[in-house]
């Protein structure tokens, strides 16, 4: 076998890529025929054949109808347990509110991307890689969903849990399975949580699967040109490798809103309610000042609820701050 070859093999094993393992020992059977080893060639394609895993079609759910057809989602080789969600526009949330050096970005992806063919005729490419990161309840996921509804995308969201696996590789060639997926139709590609696996390879002492999977989430997205984009979400940017930053086009921090924003976001959710006109908006921004985003909004649901439930349907102040005090105790 020549060194090249063998390169390609150990590297192939480090990170777990069945299918370049496949390509990898059709190669060796060639060439033993080409040396004249028949009958070494001949047992080495009887050994290849015979192992070859039947993968069975996932059979098509409720999550891999969408809009423009079905698709067919990624499964794990071993178990035929489906890797991703696949979530329709039309069930996606999309109102954000954002400050406005957010908001430009945001729509700078957005632009780049509904321009990718003029873009191309000038040899530039679109931002497609996306890292968005921040404490948990800031709208990560939202601005994924966001970003998808605006270009009129649906939304495959990765099963982490029905990734990893306990066997040598099969983590990685389950990462492998759904990047290809996304390769069929255009979508927008939610590794959501990714910390889950893309946890630095020097934490710890784990000289196993954490690594092997890391590896191949770099090679991954170095290879990235899907028809889509790809959006990861971390709450623990400390904690990812480094090298992972520097696969994104875009990494942008996703911050907790300001006095400038709450507001809007109050008003937004409580938009199909209504609202007592005494109630004293900047006494309840400065109470939740801090909050997260997903927090304000859950109050403000919640003080819809009591509004509805008290058969008022008028949300009032006292209702808001008594979901402000509910919010503060856990």
């Amino acid at each position: 076998m020549n060194a090249k070859l063998l390169s390609r093999l150990i590297e192939s094993i480090s990170v777990g890529d069945h299918d370049s393992l496949k390509q990898i020992a059709e190669t060796i059977i060639e060439e033993e025929k080409k040396n004249g080893h028949k009958r070494l060639a001949k047992d080495l394609e009887d050994i290849f054949n015979s192992n070859k895993p039947t993968l069975n079609a996932a059979r098509p759910s409720n999550d891999s109808i969408i809009s423009g057809g079905l698709t067919t989602l990624p499964v794990s080789r071993r178990y035929n347990q489906t890797l991703a969600t696949m979530i329709p526009r039309d069930k996606l949330k999309h109102h954000m509110i954002l400050c406005p050096d957010l908001e430009k970005r945001f729509d700078q992806i957005e632009k780049e991307y509904a321009a990718r063919e003029r873009l191309k005729k000038h040899n530039l490419r679109p931002r497609t890689k996306i890292l968005l990161y921040g404490p948990p309840g800031c709208g990560k996921t939202l601005g994924a969903e966001r970003l998808a509804w605006n270009l009129g995308l649906p939304l495959m969201k990765v099963k982490f849990d029905a990734i990893i696996s306990s066997y040598f590789g099969e983590s990685s060639a389950n990462l492998r399975a759904i990047f290809e997926s996304s390769m069929e139709q255009p979508c927008v590609l939610l590794l959501d949580e990714c910390d889950f696996i893309a946890k630095s390879r020097t934490i710890g002492k784990d000289v196993g699967e954490i690594p092997r999977i890391v590896n191949m989430l770099l090679m991954l997205l170095d290879e990235y040109a899907a028809p889509g984009l790809l959006v990861a979400t971390t709450n623990l940017e400390d904690a990812l490798d480094k090298a992972l930053f520097r696969r994104f086009d875009e990494v942008i921090e996703i911050t907790r809103p300001t006095d400038k924003e709450i507001l809007p976001l109050f008003k937004l959710t409580l938009s199909s309610f209504n609202v007592d006109k005494s109630v004293n908006w900047d006494m309840l921004v400065e109470k939740v000042k801090g909050f997260s985003a997903a927090n304000i909004v859950t109050i403000a649901e919640n003080a819809a609820k009591l509004s509805v439930l008290d058969g008022s349907g008028i949300v009032n102040q006292e209702y808001i701050e008594r979901s402000i005090g509910e919010i503060k105790d856990y």
